[in-house]
């Protein structure tokens, strides 16, 4: 060997020696897609549904025609009533006559009143809960190669036509 080559030789060890090994070192790398499958799962999905109808409504109403009967019974109890009261107990006697009278007369005309019912209609809302079926993709299998290799894995977005690996390096055991 001359002196040159074997210059050169050295040269090319010490840079090999300064060289460091992949061993136990991991880094990233593009492998290739070979096929991709959806993941399909199947979910409950609630949907809300707002139901309206008119529905009837009846209003009970009771009418008065005139408070003239009680007013004028007032009246007439209170003028009897003065008749037989003496001195002070006149005005009590009025007062007391009073309201008797008016109370008579609302008896009687209690017969006069009428009653009415008004039928009517009214928006009425509710909401319900529909519930559907329906399936969604969660993910997808993905077969791919590396190193004239083939590997599958799951992943979450649909990859390109390849995919980031990560490859860690080790020495295998000599046995």
């Amino acid at each position: 060997m001359n002196t040159q080559t074997l210059t050169l030789v050295t040269s090319l060890v010490a840079a090999l020696a300064s060289t460091p090994t992949l061993a136990g070192r991991t880094f990233a790398d593009r492998a290739r897609v070979l096929k991709v499958t959806p993941i399909y799962e199947t979910v409950r999905v609630s949907e809300p549904l707002e139901e309206c109808w008119d529905a009837p409504v009846v209003h009970d109403v009771t009418e008065y025609d005139s408070y003239t009967p009680e007013i004028t019974g007032a009246i007439v109890g209170g003028v009897l009533g003065n008749q037989f009261g003496h001195g002070d107990g006149r005005k009590v006697a009025s007062a007391a006559g009073a309201l008797l009278g008016a109370s008579v007369a609302h008896d009687i005309t209690r017969g006069n009143r009428r009653h009415r019912h008004y039928v009517g209609r009214e928006r009425r809302c509710r909401t319900l809960d529909r519930y559907t079926t329906e399936e969604r993709i969660t993910g997808y299998r993905v077969k791919y190669r590396y190193a004239g290799r083939t590997f599958t894995t799951h992943t979450q977005e649909r990859p390109g036509t390849h995919l980031r690996v990560r490859v860690k390096v080790t020495p295998v055991r000599a046995y």
